[in-house]
């Protein structure tokens, strides 16, 4: 059966579409649809135009693949919680696309993430930490098998601490050092009823640090998914991007620059995240919230 699904994040627009068995289509787009909001504020007129130019170019992917724009299950995230002008945004979406958009909580955002995320991964037995480091909040659920035994959504995001601490240009140190602290804060309330015996990663900013970390030009899904991104690795990158100039860093993340000016940040929020796990490091999913979307 044909099934379609887009992701709507602070950060990137994603596109999936399956015939149960096979994937079709798997698209992403860095859009930034929550930069320049703040805690709570507006979607910009710049972002929107964008965002609504992406989505009906899915829209009609979708529909040449055999799925009509009203069929397609289309789920928007942390940043449409937060903006005021979500509501009216997402009329114009429809009028403008067809998608009728589902602004989902975060503990459904987690759900889903949760059953896309696990799947098609090679999971030893045990309980496993899933977390998914968007654009405006992180998603923590730890579970085992089918079963779930907790999920939190935290109130930090790649897209939202590098604008409230670093800003676009060259990093300062005392902006990270209010970066890790807010982190620290944030996982501070995380207590895991069980320690996890594996530890997945989810979504653009991983898959983007795994490449990084593999040496790869381009991205390349089949090397990325269920590779491992160690605290190593990860303690590598943020060195080289604290001291890189925004040009320098479109440079190193060859794969996807478009991530670089986000990624010191989502490479401090997966450091402090396996901290909490105690493992040395993540294995990486290129599946997520679109797949859970499609499955559930």
């Amino acid at each position: 059966m044909l099934k379609a699904a887009v992701d709507i994040g602070s950060n990137s627009l994603l596109l999936l579409v399956t015939d149960g068995e096979r994937v079709l289509h798997d698209e992403a787009r860095v859009v930034g649809l929550g930069r320049g909001m703040g805690e709570r504020g507006l979607f910009k007129p710049d972002r929107t135009e964008a965002a609504i130019g992406v989505l009906r170019e899915y829209a009609e992917r979708a529909a040449a693949l055999g799925v009509p724009a009203g069929e397609v299950r289309a789920v928007a995230t942390s940043a449409s919680r937060r903006a005021l002008n979500a509501t009216t945004f997402y009329k114009e979406v429809l009028r403008a696309t067809g998608l009728r958009v589902n602004v989902i909580s975060g503990d459904e955002e987690a759900r889903l993430t949760w059953l896309g995320g696990v799947s098609g991964m090679e999971i030893a037995p045990g309980p496993v930490l899933l977390v998914d480091p968007g654009g405006g909040s992180t998603e923590v659920i730890l579970g085992e098998g089918g079963h779930i035994h907790s999920r939190t959504s935290l109130e930090i995001g790649t897209v939202r601490l590098t604008e409230k601490h670093l800003g676009y240009g060259d990093v300062q140190p005392a902006g990270l050092a209010r970066v890790r602290e807010e982190i620290a804060a944030a996982f501070a309330t995380v207590h895991l009823a069980h320690a996890p015996r594996t530890a997945i990663a989810v979504a653009g900013t991983a898959t983007t640090l795994a490449a990084c970390g593999l040496g790869l030009a381009h991205h390349d899904a089949s090397q990325i998914h269920n590779s491992l991104l160690s605290a190593g690795t990860l303690r590598h990158w943020i060195d080289l991007l604290l001291t890189a100039s925004p040009a320098q860093r479109r440079a190193l993340v060859v794969a996807n620059p478009e991530r670089a000016d986000t990624l010191l940040v989502g490479a401090c929020i997966l450091l402090s995240a396996l901290e909490l796990t105690r493992r040395q490091a993540w294995r990486v999913s290129e599946r997520g919230l679109r797949y859970g979307v499609v499955h559930a």
